[in-house]
C-alpha cells in the first residue's frame, strides 16, 4: 500500500457509506489491520462503521488450496510420533494472516492446524514504512496530532504485532507465558474459569501449529446469537483485568474471535501470540484510575492521571484539566453503556489531559485497545448494564490482592 491507497483508505473508512470490506482486503495486509485499529476506535467513529469494519478479524480470504496443500503436507512429514492421521485441506475459519484447518489425531482427540498464509513480510515492512515517513512528515506540520492521536505509535503497535504473529511458535510461547502467571498467583486468585488449549510443539513449525480443538464458540458467535450471559462476559473481565493490572501482562488481542466459551463452561483464550506488556507504573496507575471512577471520585481520577504523566503541570493547568474532567464526567454517574460508552470517556479523558499539558508516552494503548474490545462486548451482550458500577466487586477483589503482591515484590 501506497501513500495515495493510504489516503483512498482513510476516505473509505471515513465515507458517508459503509467501508467495503472486499476492496479493503485488496489493499494488503496493511490495510487490514489499519482497518482493524479503525474498529476499536469508536470515540471518534460511529459505531455502526465500528462494527462493520470488526468483521476483518475473522471474515477474510482464504489461500488457494495449491498453495496451501504443500505445506499441510510438510506439517505431517515432521510428525515423528505418527500423531496426526488427517488434515482436511478446506479451511473452517479464516484471518487477515492465517487460517485453520480441522485434524484427526491418532490419541482421538480432535485438533486443529493454524498456518500462517500470508509469506509476504518484507512488502508488509515496506508498505508500513513508507506510510509511517507520511505520517510524521503530517505530524511535523500537526505536531498536536502525535500527541493527541499518536498515530506513529499505532503504526510501530501494528508493525511490532504483526510480526510477531506472523511466527506461530510466538503462541505456544505466549500460552506458556500466560500459564505460568495462572500457576505463580494461584495462591491469590482463582482460575479456575480459565483454560488455555494444549499445544504440540514437536509437530509445529513457525508456519503451521497443531494445537488441540476447543469444543465450544466464540464469544462472537455468542454475541451474535445472543446466547453469551452477561455473568460470563463479567467472569471474562475478572479473569483479564487481573492479568492487565498485576503483572502487566495479558492477551494482547481479546477481540471477542479469540475468547471462547467452551462446553465444559471454562474460558479459553486462543491466538496468544502476541502478549501485551507494560511497566506497572501504568497498569496499576490505570488500575487506580479504573477504581475511582467506579465510584465515580473524579477528583481522584484527576490526581491519579496527573500522578502518571510524564510531565506536571502548573497549578492553574492542573485547576482546568480538573474542571473539564468535571464538564466531561458530569452525566457518567448512573449511565449504561449504550448511554455513554466507557472507551469514549476514557479516550475523551486522554486527550483532555494531553490537550492540557499532560505525556502519558505510547505504554496506555495497550490497555486502552483491551478496554475498546471489553466495552464493545458489554454493549453487544448487555446494552443496559451499567459496567462500572457491576464492576465494582472485581476492582475491590484487585485491590485486596495488590496489596498482598505489591508487598510479596518488595520482600524480593
Amino acid at each position: 500500500m501506497n501513500t495515495l491507497g493510504f489516503l483512498l483508505l482513510l476516505k473509505r473508512i471515513y465515507g458517508k457509506k459503509l467501508p467495503d470490506l472486499k476492496t479493503i482486503q485488496k489493499q494488503g495486509l496493511l490495510a487490514v489491520k489499519i482497518a482493524q485499529h479503525f474498529a476499536l476506535r469508536v470515540d471518534f467513529l460511529d459505531e455502526r462503521v465500528c462494527r462493520h469494519l470488526s468483521k476483518l478479524f475473522q471474515a477474510a480470504d482464504t489461500a488457494p488450496e495449491e498453495d496451501v496443500r504443500p505445506l499441510l503436507a510438510q506439517l505431517k512429514e515432521q510428525d515423528s510420533e505418527g500423531l496426526i492421521i488427517d488434515i482436511d485441506s478446506t479451511p473452517f475459519a479464516s484471518a487477515s494472516l492465517g487460517q485453520v484447518h480441522s485434524a484427526r489425531l491418532s490419541s482421538g482427540q480432535p485438533a486443529i492446524v493454524k498456518i500462517i498464509k500470508f509469506t509476504d513480510e518484507k512488502k508488509f515492512v515496506r508498505d508500513i514504512r513508507r506510510i509511517r515517513r507520511f505520517v510524521r512528515f503530517i505530524c511535523f506540520f500537526y505536531p498536536k496530532l502525535r500527541r493527541v492521536a499518536d498515530p506513529v505509535g499505532i503504526l510501530d503497535y501494528i508493525e511490532s504485532y504483526t510480526l510477531t504473529e506472523l511466527d506461530l511458535q510466538n503462541e505456544i510461547a505466549g500460552a506458556r507465558e500466560l500459564q505460568q502467571i495462572r500457576d505463580t498467583y494461584a495462591h491469590v486468585w482463582p482460575f479456575s474459569s480459565l483454560a488455555l488449549p494444549r499445544f504440540y510443539p514437536a509437530q509445529s513449525s513457525s508456519r503451521a501449529l497443531l494445537v488441540e480443538r476447543v469444543i465450544g464458540k466464540t464469544f462472537n458467535a455468542h454475541l451474535d446469537a445472543g446466547t453469551l450471559s452477561y455473568q460470563t462476559l463479567l467472569e471474562f473481565f475478572r479473569i483479564h483485568g487481573f492479568f492487565m493490572f498485576v503483572p502487566g501482562i495479558f492477551h494482547g488481542d481479546i477481540h471477542p474471535g479469540n475468547v471462547m466459551l467452551g462446553e465444559d463452561g471454562r474460558i479459553y483464550l486462543i491466538d496468544t501470540g502476541a502478549l501485551s506488556k507494560i511497566d506497572p507504573v501504568i497498569s496499576r496507575g490505570l488500575f487506580r484510575f479504573m477504581k475511582a471512577l467506579a465510584y465515580y471520585r473524579i477528583d481522584a481520577c484527576a490526581d491519579i492521571l496527573h500522578s502518571m504523566s510524564n510531565r506536571s503541570l502548573s497549578p492553574k493547568a492542573f485547576t482546568r484539566f480538573l474542571n473539564e474532567m468535571k464538564r466531561l464526567y458530569s452525566d457518567f454517574p448512573g449511565k449504561t453503556v449504550s448511554q455513554v460508552s466507557m472507551t469514549r470517556q476514557m479516550m475523551q479523558t486522554i486527550k483532555l489531559g494531553i490537550n492540557c499539558g499532560m505525556d502519558f508516552g505510547t505504554g496506555i494503548f495497550p490497555i486502552i485497545k483491551s478496554m475498546m474490545y471489553l466495552d464493545g462486548m458489554v454493549l453487544r451482550c448487555n446494552p443496559d448494564a451499567i459496567l462500572m458500577e457491576d464492576m465494582r466487586p472485581f476492582i475491590n477483589q484487585f485491590e485486596t490482592v495488590l496489596s498482598v503482591v505489591e508487598k510479596e515484590e518488595a520482600i524480593r
